[in-house]
């Protein structure tokens, strides 16, 4: 069995291996603890700030910081980052395009008894809107740390998305590549691909091995890039496969679902199935129970690849 980090945990320890490489600062907003940026602070006490419960002080801090030449990255709950503090990160980091970087921890549903107050699923939604915002939502601890890697060396803003649950590891650390912008075919299949992005990459792969079982071969690619999202990869599938299942952590209502929509109708339409948050707030309950009841399992998985197949021409 795979082992299980979360990508926040992934995030910390990320911030402080690089501390000794890259000259950066962090900021928190009194969620160190949580967000997991304790770590850096506990290694480099003189770079990390911790500007309290005010989280649009603190990306306007951040935006600061980076027309002075720092690269900061600013660190709060995902609900609190991209919800709370969005007219800062629009006017004030995206308008004058700043090297910025977002860690946007306990995303989506997997925040669990926390409930709908906190568990962000329209974070993808609002960071997609604002030109020129690079979105990351990293599979594992692997991917997680090779990201943030990534976006300290990417020039602009970078909204990196982690998660509070424990997840397994996917990929190899000796051997990972990461390639800010490409996504990742996991599994070759001929009848249709599943495109999943965070923690619905492994429900793909176990759906796919289901469906595999009842003689459909599913192709599952890893978009853990949502924007820029890898055009080339998403209208090769289309193509190849005819149909296509995006699976997300997240509202279906502007994610990676809509970002693969609106780019197979403009290109090469084929059915486009949605998995994710319909039209609903979250609600408390056990990460496994959540899990069930918002249908992020490979069984429902299955359904939703077997209707895409019925609209296959």
């Amino acid at each position: 069995m795979a082992e299980k980090i979360a990508t926040r945990e992934a995030y910390g320890q990320a911030l402080a291996e690089l501390g000794d490489k890259y000259n950066f600062v962090v900021l928190d907003a009194d969620l160190a603890a949580a967000t997991k940026t304790g770590v850096f602070k506990k290694k480099f006490p003189g770079r990390h700030f911790d500007c309290g419960i005010a989280e649009g002080n603190m990306m306007s801090v951040a935006a600061g910081l980076a027309a002075a030449g720092k690269i900061p990255f600013a660190s709060s709950f995902a609900m609190f980052a991209a919800g709370r503090a969005f007219e800062q990160i629009r006017n004030s980091i995206g308008y004058p395009h700043l090297n910025v970087k977002i860690g946007a921890t306990h995303a989506g549903i997997t925040v669990g008894e926390d409930g709908a107050t906190h568990q962000c699923n329209e974070d993808i939604a609002l960071m997609r809107t604002i030109p020129g915002m690079t979105i990351i939502n990293p599979v594992d601890a692997v991917e997680a740390r090779a990201a943030v890697e990534a976006a300290l060396l990417h020039e602009g803003p970078v909204y990196l998305r982690f998660g509070r649950y424990a997840v397994p590891v996917l990929n190899d650390k000796e051997t990972y590549k990461f390639e800010l912008g490409k996504g990742v075919t996991m599994r070759e299949g001929d009848d249709l691909t599943i495109i999943a992005t965070g923690i619905m990459v492994d429900i793909a792969l176990t759906a796919a091995e289901q469906l595999k079982e009842q003689g459909i071969s599913a192709r599952v690619i890893n978009i853990h890039t949502i924007k820029p999202l890898d055009r080339d990869i998403v209208v090769k599938a289309a193509r190849e496969t005819g149909a296509l299942v995006v699976a997300e952590e997240h509202s279906v209502i502007g994610g990676l679902g809509a970002a693969v929509a609106e780019l197979v109708g403009e290109t090469c339409p084929v059915p486009v199935i949605k998995l994710g948050i319909e039209d609903s707030y979250g609600r408390s309950g056990t990460v496994p129970a959540l899990l069930e009841a918002y249908g992020f399992t490979p069984a429902n998985l299955v359904i939703k690849a077997k209707q895409a197949l019925a609209l296959k021409k």
